[in-house]
């Protein structure tokens, strides 16, 4: 059974209209269709993506850096950039290793402790934004002002209207964007929602996700700024606070959670950072990529004023969907999503694999990470009539994207799918500080209380911030 929402198919036709012009901007060739000839011989002949990689701390170096250094091909990192000097000499020599083996020598690579000055330059093609969460939104923003192609770790952005704006901008330039949710790049995810999408389940009627939550405590003793980091840029937008390791990241080292994760000056908490993965997917499978929910009920717990971290603790959210579903969200339930239908179930999960070595579910008992009340669904074939959900070649998120970017196609995630996986949890958010139901409108993204509405956004520090380029919006 295949539910379809007008606001989803509206939505839809007016995302592809806005990246069917992508390629002509851009040196490589104009390709029509990823699946035709003409576009895979010609993404295998252009010359290599131009990548900086802006942010250069724990992810970058475990899975996007990785994700281009892999394949030399058909992208090549050619600048690293971050505030902490310390870490753009760290990642300038982690790309000059990797290139010396793949390609036997090292190319030059430019750095820079400003973003600004890598993406001004005409022999860049595309960025990696690797930064903490107040950063994404102003360099995806500037990036697509100046045509490069961008690659940008979820959420998309902090606020509502952050991610509307660089909705809006990006697509009006026409500019391929991969946001970082790569459950969509993984196996079981794909199949899970493949199977939910051609009705195995039925009708779905309940959907559930576990997500963990993060503890309170942190260190706030103020100390000196270290001089290899440049602080003022790094609070960016936010408010000017003292320094502290704790709210920053670990001096001196990748390891670890950094300390921001748990501040909500610079994130949400738990239910942007793993709820718009695990949002993400449960949107593609009941096909609401491109709306949002109709209605919250949340709750949570806050941290003490002797805590130094302050995002949200235990929570219990509940959504509704205009297409009937429920969905739960609640750090009770085990980490992943359930879809319940009127014929069944299917449970996915990471299972036993965790983003990073500090990933909070690591060294926890692994659940099954794909499962079904029939288990004949999980082997069993789609017909050529069914809907066939786009696949990432090799299982590879960054390759997806380079190759999109190559083809002239969406990737397997976009601008808008992200900033709609971001709202849903950025809403359940609001409905947590709040506590009490809340009505949203998806399209209008606009909530039927005042308080809410004025939580859409966030003061901004000069001259930081999104709201210099809101002459800059074009609608379609």
């Amino acid at each position: 059974m295949k539910n379809k929402s007008s606001i989803h198919q509206v939505s839809r036709r007016q995302f592809l209209r806005g990246t069917a012009a992508t390629t002509a901007a851009i040196s490589f060739p104009a390709i029509v269709t990823s699946k035709s000839t003409a576009a895979a011989k010609a993404a295998k002949t252009a010359k290599p993506l131009r990548v900086v990689q802006i942010g250069c701390g724990r992810i970058a170096h475990g899975m996007d850096m990785p994700g281009a250094l892999r394949h030399p091909d058909l992208a090549r990192i050619v600048g690293v950039c971050d505030v902490d000097s310390q870490r753009v000499a760290w990642a300038k020599q982690k790309v000059e290793n990797s290139y010396k083996k793949s390609l036997g020598e090292a190319p030059k690579i430019a750095t820079s402790c400003d973003y600004r000055d890598l993406i001004a330059r005409d022999d860049v093609d595309a960025v990696m934004i690797s930064t903490p969460e107040h950063w994404h939104a102003q360099p995806v923003i500037e990036a697509a002002l100046a045509g490069k192609h961008i690659y940008v770790q979820k959420p998309l952005t902090l606020t509502l209207t952050e991610g509307r704006m660089a909705s809006d901008i990006v697509r009006a330039n026409n500019r391929i964007l991969q946001i970082g949710s790569q459950q969509r790049s993984t196996e079981q995810f794909h199949r899970a929602c493949q199977l939910v999408r051609n009705g195995k389940i039925g009708k779905v009627r309940r959907i559930k996700i576990g997500l963990p939550s993060d503890p309170s405590g942190g260190n706030g003793k103020i100390v000196p700024v270290p001089k290899h980091l440049d602080y003022n840029q790094w609070l960016g937008s936010t408010a000017e606070v003292p320094y502290t390791v704790d709210r920053v990241h670990t001096d001196g080292s990748l390891k670890g959670r950094p300390g921001w994760l748990r501040q909500n000056q610079f994130t949400l908490g738990m239910i942007t950072g793993w709820g718009s993965h695990h949002l993400d997917i449960a949107h593609w499978g009941m096909d609401t990529e491109y709306t949002g929910p109709i209605a919250i009920n949340a709750s949570a717990s806050w941290p003490g004023k002797d805590s130094f971290w302050d995002v949200h603790g235990d929570y219990n959210i509940a959504l509704t969907y205009a297409n009937g579903v429920e969905l739960e969200v609640s750090h009770k339930l085990p980490n992943g999503i359930r879809f319940e239908g009127d014929e069944g179930w299917i449970w996915v999960s990471r299972g036993s694999y965790t983003a990073t070595k500090s990933d909070p579910t690591a060294g926890k008992k692994a659940t099954k990470a794909f499962d079904a009340s029939n288990q004949s669904w999980i082997t069993s074939d789609l017909s050529k009539d069914d809907v066939q959900l786009h696949r990432s070649p090799n299982w590879d998120h960054h390759l997806d994207w380079f190759q999109a970017v190559k083809e002239g196609r969406s990737a397997v995630t976009n601008v808008e799918t992200g900033h709609r996986s971001c709202s849903a949890c950025m809403v359940s958010w609001i409905g947590m500080k709040l506590a009490r139901p809340l009505k949203w409108d998806p399209v209008k993204e606009q909530f039927n209380d005042a308080e809410a509405n004025a939580l859409r956004a966030r003061a901004e520090r000069a001259p930081y911030g999104i709201q210099q380029f809101a002459d800059k919006v074009q609608k379609g």
